[in-house]
């Protein structure tokens, strides 16, 4: 009558006595027989060890045995408050006897161990916590049963769970490890979080917990996506149910709750049955073989009706004909899931082992008022891997032939000890994901083709870009602004001053003609002199209004005065004044450089009065317009290629006579020469 929390499974378990963690009645006994596969041993481990010890291990002891029954020995006998058993005890054998004996006494809280095969040498208690571990990240054995009502936990997956709470049991309740088995952990530490949630999963009661400074989380297979209940991807049509709840309400409407409500999170009413019994269950046809993982159910989510389900089982097959009740390994009773305590909260059952089937129900057994529910499914896409008829070969003869009988017994035992299916299969590899295998293969093609595509749009737009450019280069060695073949030339003459890099060289002085060199030539022969002797570049028009320039311009535009030299230009238009900085572009069938005339300096101060002037402001009709001041001469010019008559103001200075020193000017381009002179 000294037994408490108890659970002995076939690699691990755990014990405690009677009132853990609370004082253990006086005279009370238990005796554990503990037993694990033969060619195995026992390894003992104490979570917890409070055993009154004022009589010297007399009355209240624990005392451990190799073997069962009179032929077992004893390993040691322990008391003691508090006592701190380092290590762990290990047997003999693989059967181990615990026994524990409690006399009177005042205090004592008993005692809570847990046990596991030798070959899990990271085994810990159902008290441990992520507290008593240092590493960040770790991997222990959780012994079976560490479902205990004095063991607290706070969090959820994914979020986490607070460092406070038991390794193991938190584990359960993430669907990790079983209750009935135990199994691996892999723990990561992390920060902690300000809130931990609470939730009811696989007979674990997890509760609100504040912020701490650490939590902890568990790397899993990942084989824990939904398989399309809530979203949609099972289709109605395959949604089915033993009866359909149809009724009327007070407004005459008629609701019918139909198995395609039994979609978690859908808005609406649930699916109901029609009778409220233990034949009643609610199928789900996944189209093809599913590794199933969990299950998440709902009540009614209407406060109006509430209705939900607290217990069911489950079943499976693979043709929806012959159907097998789900059972833990070892076990030879259904196993029994809690459902919903309420008809809001999600709640959630592992399957450990996995469901490896195509065909899915439900089957309630307990329910409140009526049997309504919601539900989705937890999984991941499995591929069956067809077991090949096995022909062995002759055994070779030499002396592999041992290796090769050793190869075909693994092999076959491989194969019974697998999944408990019909069909023969491999074990299954767990992928994170829960999509489609064929998915893999796109994403592998996808590798290949995105690289070919970009270098194929990488090409097509440089060649795009190349031709873009000599599409240009050919615009402007074609363009409308080019000058002819033929006027090519003179245009470069125009243009080298513009070079950056001119040397001194070749760089060519525009020609100037002073008063004094004039006034020694005769009028005929200045022209000569000047044609034969002209500038690189047609000395600028003094005035006028010229047009805009549509062609480039064999004019040098003026680039500053040079010593010695005079500004011979003191008139004034009879029109406004306009200074180009070029003149008029030559005509295309005229000379290179404009001809140059004789003006006379008449008005000039250095010259004597009298002398008659010539500008090169042509008037309006053969009349010169009159100014004030002065008289008008109008000069008339004989050359011996023209025959037209030129008109010709006198430019405004001082009045005078005399001989006068002349400068060139050049001849208006738009008029022609006359073939006559006459003075007025």
């Amino acid at each position: 009558d000294g037994c408490g929390h108890t659970i002995l499974g076939p690699e691990s378990g755990t014990l405690a006595s009677i009132n853990y963690p609370q004082t253990s009645p006086n005279s009370t006994v238990c005796e554990w027989e503990i037993r694990v596969k033969p060619g195995q041993r026992v390894q003992l481990r104490f979570g917890d060890f409070d055993i009154d010890d004022s009589d010297s291990c007399h009355s209240s002891y624990l005392r451990v045995h190799n073997g069962i029954g009179p032929t077992r020995t004893e390993i040691g006998k322990y008391c003691g408050f508090d006592f701190q058993m380092d290590g762990l005890i290990t047997s003999k054998s693989n059967e181990v006897t615990v026994q524990f004996m409690s006399g009177t006494h005042t205090s004592g809280r008993g005692f809570l161990a847990a046990y596991s095969t030798t070959d899990k040498s990271d085994l810990i208690t159902c008290l441990d916590n992520a507290s008593h571990f240092s590493e960040p990240e770790f991997n222990k054995y959780c012994p079976a049963g560490c479902v205990i009502p004095f063991a607290d936990i706070s969090g959820t997956i994914p979020h986490g769970y607070r460092d406070s709470s038991s390794l193991c049991m938190a584990g359960i309740h993430a669907g990790v490890v079983s209750n009935t088995l135990g199994g691996q952990i892999n723990v990561v530490i992390s920060k902690g979080i300000p809130y931990y949630e609470g939730s009811l999963a696989n007979n674990v009661t997890s509760k609100v917990g504040p912020l701490s400074t650490s939590l902890f989380t568990f790397k899993t297979s990942g084989c824990y996506g939904t398989l399309g209940m809530e979203s949609g991807v099972i289709p109605d049509s395959q949604i089915t149910t033993s009866s359909i709840l149809e009724w009327f309400d007070q407004m005459g409407q008629v609701n019918i709750w139909k198995p395609e409500n039994a979609r978690l999170k859908r808005f609406g009413p649930p699916w109901a049955a029609f009778i409220s019994d233990e034949h009643q269950w609610l199928q789900i046809d996944l189209n093809k073989e599913k590794r199933i993982t969990g299950i998440i159910t709902t009540g009614s989510t209407l406060a109006e009706y509430y209705y939900y389900v607290s217990a069911y089982r489950i079943l499976y097959s693979d043709d929806a004909q012959k159907w097998t009740v789900y059972r833990e390994p070892g076990m030879d009773k259904d196993k029994i899931f809690q459902g919903n305590t309420e008809l809001y909260q999600e709640v959630r059952n592992n399957f450990i082992p996995p469901i490896i089937a195509r065909f899915f129900r439900i089957n309630p057994l307990k329910w409140h008022q009526k049997i309504a529910m919601k539900v989705e499914l937890l999984g991941c896409q499995f591929s069956i891997g067809r077991v090949p008829k096995i022909t062995m070969p002759p055994p070779p003869q030499n002396k592999n032939d041992d290796k090769n009988d050793d190869f075909s017994d693994d092999f076959i035992h491989s194969m019974k000890t697998s999944l408990q299916t019909d069909k023969t299969t491999f074990t299954p590899e767990i992928k994170n994901t829960t999509v489609t295998p064929s998915v893999t293969k796109d994403v592998a093609l996808a590798a290949v083709l995105v690289p070919v595509l970009v270098m194929v749009f990488t090409t097509l737009i440089l060649i795009l870009v190349c031709a873009w450019h000599w599409r240009n280069r050919k615009k402007k060695t074609e363009g409308t602004y080019d000058l002819p073949y033929w006027d090519r030339a003179g245009w470069w003459k125009g243009m080298k001053q513009f070079l950056p890099a001119k040397s001194a060289e070749h760089e060519e002085t525009p020609v100037r003609y002073s008063s004094s060199e004039i006034s020694h030539l005769r009028a005929r022969e200045v022209p000569t002199m000047l044609q034969t002797e002209s500038a690189e570049y047609a000395q600028p028009l003094v005035g006028g209004i010229v047009g805009t320039l549509h062609q480039r311009s064999t004019f040098k535009p003026e680039e500053g005065k040079e010593e010695n030299y005079a500004d011979l230009d003191p008139y004034n238009s009879p029109v406004q004044e306009v200074y180009h900085a070029y003149a008029e572009p030559l005509p295309i069938t005229g000379p290179e450089y404009a001809t140059p005339i004789i003006m006379d300096m008449s008005s000039h101060p250095s010259t004597p009065l009298g002398v008659p002037s010539i500008s090169t402001f042509k008037a309006a009709g053969n009349q010169a317009p009159p100014l004030v001041g002065t008289y008008n001469k109008l000069l008339s010019r004989t050359d011996s290629t023209s025959s037209a008559q030129v008109l010709y103001d006198t430019p405004k200075g001082q009045l005078g006579l005399g001989a006068a020193d002349e400068l060139v000017y050049q001849v208006p381009q738009s008029v022609a020469h006359s073939t006559g002179s006459k003075d007025e």
